[in-house]
């Protein structure tokens, strides 16, 4: 009798670390397809700088959630979980399997432990929180939120403004803690059998590759692929320029900095990333640890917890 259990393969990990042509072997070897889960390349035309996969060597594997938006678009974490849900489920409708990957932890973290339900936005109310913040201090306005909202309040750094004003102002909107919000979350896949595979390389290898790759980026024509979006109408302050390989290449061309320089600082950038990246994913349950160099371990484990 066939199974009903439906499959999600989760592949994450920092970046550089290998995660793309790990899924393709796998996808291949697993009758699968890819839903991309990185944040900057749902974008349209942001090839080089997010290092998106290039048609060759996709092994003629489905890549889906890649180039799905125009870069004046903010895609959300939202989007990304109710885009990635349709997605896994018209992929299973065919009798494959889907497999999610990507180095963005928040969008994971919407996918798996879903979003609070919304509401509570007030630009104007904001605004004066904001004010605030710069009149009597940020601390000021941890005061406050200690008093509505102490479990968040314990949760989030003393210096995370962004936080504690959205904290306050969804409580003000909707005199619900946010911490309360959070308790009517739910999982976009629930009803899923979850596996997910954390790639992982020495700190020395991953750099390595990290610096590597960044130099690939400038030698592929970066340079070229920002003057071109800039000439077609694309604005410096568009969402996917924020992504690490543009921030620098827009400084260059503005020069402000060197070339090297700004090589020296996309490689610093993507390193600290990555070690951000990492500590996001020690925190989050679940995950089977491999070297993208030990292939054959990765598919046993993943055949082996298949339902």
């Amino acid at each position: 009798m066939e199974s009903k259990t439906k499959n999600l393969i989760i592949v994450l990990g920092p970046t550089g670390v290998g995660k793309s042509s790990t899924a393709v072997k796998l996808a291949k070897k697993l009758k699968g397809e890819i839903i991309n889960c990185d944040s900057m390349q749902v974008y349209k035309d942001f090839d080089i700088g997010t290092d998106k996969i290039p048609l060759e060597k996709r092994g003629n594997i489905p890549h889906h959630l890649l180039d799905v938006v125009s870069p004046s678009t903010q895609f959300t974490a939202a989007d990304f979980a109710r885009m990635a849900l349709e997605t896994a489920n018209a992929v299973l409708k065919k009798k494959k399997l889907p497999f999610i990957v990507g180095g963005t932890g928040l969008y994971l973290k919407a996918l798996l432990n879903g979003l609070f339900p919304g509401g509570g936005s007030d630009p104007s109310l904001r605004q004066k929180l904001e004010r605030e913040a710069k009149k009597k201090g940020l601390d000021t306005l941890r005061e406050k939120l200690r008093e509505v909202d102490p479990v968040y309040y314990q949760k989030i750094g003393e210096k995370d403004k962004v936080r504690i004003i959205r904290a306050l102002e969804v409580f003000y909107s909707t005199r619900k803690p946010l911490s309360k919000q959070f308790l009517n979350t739910e999982s976009y896949v629930k009803d899923f059998n979850i596996i997910k595979i954390g790639l992982k390389l020495e700190r020395k290898e991953l750099y390595t590759r990290i610096e590597e790759r960044v130099d690939k980026m400038f030698e592929r024509g970066i340079t070229r692929e920002v003057q071109e979006l800039l000439q077609k109408g694309v604005g410096a302050n568009s969402p996917p320029f924020r992504a690490l390989g543009y921030k620098y290449v827009l400084k260059l061309l503005k020069k402000e900095i060197s070339l090297e320089e700004a090589i020296t600082l996309t490689k610093r950038d993507t390193r600290h990333y990555a070690k951000r990246q990492m500590t996001w994913f020690r925190k989050m349950e679940g995950i089977k640890w491999f070297s993208p160099h030990d292939f054959p371990s990765i598919l046993e484990y993943v055949k082996n917890n298949l339902n």
